[in-house]
């Protein structure tokens, strides 16, 4: 006996159930799909109907898949993946063009290494379109498994987050402290060590891969977590509100190398060699390397080395 998916369920249905799972949020999930929030909520609730379960629950302020949710995350979220594989591949063999490279990357390699990269990557010629995507590693790495993205670029995540996942090393990179020039900890009488928790303090985000390196960091060197801290991935943040105030900002080192060099930024004269982590590329085990993703993966590489010299 054929068994037949119930016609009430819809694409819709999987694409809001799938990205509400990801986000945790219906907020966050509305955005993602341009729609508003009371429509991704209705369209939940019809699923939920039609399987006759419910797929979420709440946890603290946010939500999370039940037991059941959490079944049918797995089997959707892969329908979804069969499904986008199989339009891309007949959209490819319909215009006979290479599959498009879709990259997630740090900012600190956004900023130092894919601008490098691209220039050698198109350089090869290549019709294939490039998608860059800058997130936090958990993000991007969600990405990578949900076959949204094809490499992502950035820090190496703990061991329990590389299940099904390769990485290969580039380099190396350091986390710094950075202030505005002639700011009072650059003084030579500065305390830097006393003085540094007094000063509103830009944080990694409790996600990101650094953070834990950074409190291990602080913890080590006797410096007292900051009274006010100031949570952000967002580089252009960074940028402004340092430059204007007395904050300090850790950062990876690749984020800011540029304004460092040009002396918009200065960096706090202590040694946070303890702070060094490898960078590289990440990818999911089974993944098909086209002939476009592998002059991608060829460029990064180059444009890693010329970053470690420079």
């Amino acid at each position: 006996m054929v068994s037949l998916i119930d016609p009430r369920i819809k694409l819709r249905h999987l694409q809001a159930f799938i990205e509400v799972a990801r986000q945790k949020s219906v907020v966050r999930a509305a955005d993602v799909l341009h729609i508003s929030q009371p429509a991704v909520t209705k369209t939940v609730r019809e699923l939920e109907d039609v399987l006759g379960v419910a797929l979420f629950e709440r946890e603290g302020r946010g939500i999370r898949p039940t037991r059941l949710g959490e079944i049918f995350l797995r089997h959707a979220a892969t329908t979804m993946t069969a499904l986008r594989q199989a339009v891309d591949a007949v959209s490819r063999e319909a215009a006979q063009a290479d599959p498009p490279v879709r990259i997630g990357a740090l900012p600190t390699v956004s900023a130092r290494i894919m601008p490098e990269a691209m220039t050698h990557f198109l350089a090869d010629a290549t019709p294939a379109p490039v998608k860059i995507v800058t997130g936090e590693n958990a993000i991007l790495l969600e990405q990578l498994r949900q076959s949204d993205l094809d490499l992502v670029v950035g820090r190496l995540a703990a061991p329990e987050k590389m299940t099904g996942l390769s990485f290969e090393h580039l380099y190396s990179e350091r986390v710094v402290f950075v202030v505005r020039p002639g700011h009072r900890l650059l003084s030579r009488n500065a305390n830097i060590f006393t003085e540094l928790s007094t000063y509103p303090m830009l944080m990694p985000t409790r996600n990101s891969v650094i953070r834990p390196i950074v409190e291990q960091f602080l913890i080590a060197q006797g410096i007292a977590m900051p009274q006010t801290q100031i949570e952000t991935v967002s580089d252009s943040f960074g940028r402004a509100y340092v430059r204007m105030s007395d904050a300090v900002w850790i950062i990876s080192e690749g984020v800011v190398f540029s304004d460092v060099a040009a002396g918009t930024l200065a960096v706090l004269p202590f040694d946070t060699s303890d702070t060094s982590g490898p960078v590289g590329l990440t990818m999911r085990t089974d993944t098909a390397i086209s002939t476009s993703l592998a002059l991608m993966i060829k460029a990064i590489r180059e444009a890693a080395t010329i970053g470690r010299v420079a």
